[in-house]
């Protein structure tokens, strides 16, 4: 993209460096949600349309857009900026256990939903992070996995097979 903008388009690179510089500037993290925002608190979080029992965990900014976008939940979320990676150094401090912990034990909050990737990373992340809002009395779940709508069995991978089965429930 760089060499594009340097090379074909010299005005739309310095309005991006516009924009970068003005994002930098202005946004921050949301003091509830820890998403990032331009306020203090942002609009997600200030909504009185959103269930306030309800806490989605996800690890990243766009996987809470593509929560919205599906608008499959109606409650308030929490974003963890990354997943727990001991190889990658990276650990609970780095990805805001302590704050998820804080908002999700509030006194309001008496769910909390897992939306971590299933990957190697957002498994280990979900677990760590249940377990801890368990031992204090939160109830957790884990969004489901399985075979995607309109797949079909025969193009579908062994592993995400085997998953849906195991996870089968009644018809």
């Amino acid at each position: 993209m760089a060499f594009h903008l340097l090379q074909r388009d010299r005005d739309g690179a310095g309005r991006l460096a516009s924009a970068l510089d003005a994002a930098l500037e202005r946004v921050a993290h949301c003091g509830r949600c820890n998403n990032f925002s331009e306020e203090p608190v942002c609009s997600l979080c200030r909504s009185p349309r959103r269930d306030p029992q309800l806490l989605c965990v996800v690890e990243s900014p766009g996987d809470l857009l593509m929560m919205e976008q599906a608008q499959c939940f109606d409650g308030h979320y929490f974003v963890l900026m990354g997943a727990l990676s001991p190889l990658d150094g990276v650990g609970p401090r780095d990805i805001h256990l302590e704050r998820l912990i804080a908002r999700a034990t509030d006194g309001v909050v008496s769910e909390v939903l897992l939306a971590t990737n299933f990957t190697v990373e957002g498994e280990a992340t979900a677990h760590y992070a249940g377990e801890l809002l368990r031992s204090r009395g939160l109830r957790v779940t884990r969004i489901a996995r399985g075979l995607p709508v309109g797949g079909e069995l025969e193009h579908v991978d062994s592993g995400t097979l085997a998953q849906a089965v195991m996870e089968r429930r009644g018809a």
